[in-house]
């Protein structure tokens, strides 16, 4: 009976170890095969899945590098980098405010506002995108990148804002009432108590923006009019045009290295995103 009542947890441990590994492959295959599509002719990438090229090389990766429409691959990498890094800052700084306010300040109406707040998070983007920009089409401010980034430093994102104020509400008050009885106003308790405290929640915050707004296609291709200010996004838009020879090689390849900044910027932040998940901000 034991050799039995073994023999069938065994079964099902290989079952359950085989349906997960089935189900990364499925879910790693798109990115594998990109990478593989990088190192393809052209003319090998539409319709094969193979996983192997036939006759790799790394042309590709020298077109992507030369850029497209007389624009280099790095200064597309410095645009999106600049928005992306901007992005980061402006969340940090303007929502972390905006949290504290609403997880420690008591003043009237801080119910309602925080509901309407999170209510902005019901609408779509598409809804308020034609409002927005008629405004910032008559402050002359479309082809910069301010639409872009005013909002990020307005503490316009309600869903980091919501992220820290939970935050903040698992942190213990009494830390709050020993800093006013020795004498602090809330800017120091902000600055040398809760964001201290905070690094989980904002290196969680900043991860998530900066691979958002590096891969904004739609805010990009709305406000950019000039090519010297386009995104990484839009770059591997240009490689396929309809009307004349599409280049998916060089498109792969600006894929991949794409990607490459998103994945270490994961990689270095991505055990306090582990701590934050783990302690909620308290230690001890």
């Amino acid at each position: 009976m034991r050799r039995q009542h073994r023999t069938r947890e065994r079964v099902k441990g290989i079952g359950f170890h085989a349906l997960v590994l089935a189900i990364v492959a499925v879910i790693l295959y798109p990115a594998v095969w990109m990478l593989s599509s990088s190192f393809k002719p052209s003319s090998d990438i539409v319709g094969n899945v193979s996983l192997i090229p036939d006759a790799a090389t790394f042309a590709n990766f020298a077109k992507a590098l030369d850029g497209i429409g007389g624009v280099s691959f790095w200064t597309f990498f410095t645009n999106s980098l600049i928005l992306a890094v901007g992005s980061v800052i402006g969340i940090t700084l303007s929502c972390s405010v905006s949290a504290y306010a609403f997880a420690r300040i008591d003043f009237p109406g801080r119910n309602a506002f925080f509901a309407l707040m999170i209510g902005t998070l019901l609408l779509p983007f598409h809804v308020v995108i034609i409002p927005q920009y008629i405004v910032f089409s008559r402050l002359n401010l479309v082809d910069t990148y301010v639409p872009l980034l005013v909002g990020k430093f307005l503490a316009a994102e309600a869903f980091f804002v919501f992220l820290m104020v939970q935050f903040m509400r698992n942190l213990p008050r009494e830390l709050d009432e020993a800093a006013r009885i020795d004498g602090a106003g809330h800017v120091r308790i902000f600055t040398s108590i809760m964001l201290p405290l905070m690094k989980p929640a904002l290196v969680t915050s900043s991860i998530f923006a900066f691979i958002w707004s590096w891969n904004d296609f739609f805010g990009p291709l709305l406000y950019l009019k000039d090519p010297d200010l386009a995104t990484m996004p839009l770059a591997l838009r240009l490689y396929v045009d309809q009307t004349t020879t599409s280049d998916y090689g060089a498109q792969m390849a600006m894929a991949v290295l794409a990607l490459v900044p998103v994945l270490l910027f994961f990689l270095v932040f991505q055990r306090y995103l582990v701590e934050g998940v783990a302690t909620q901000g308290l230690k001890g």
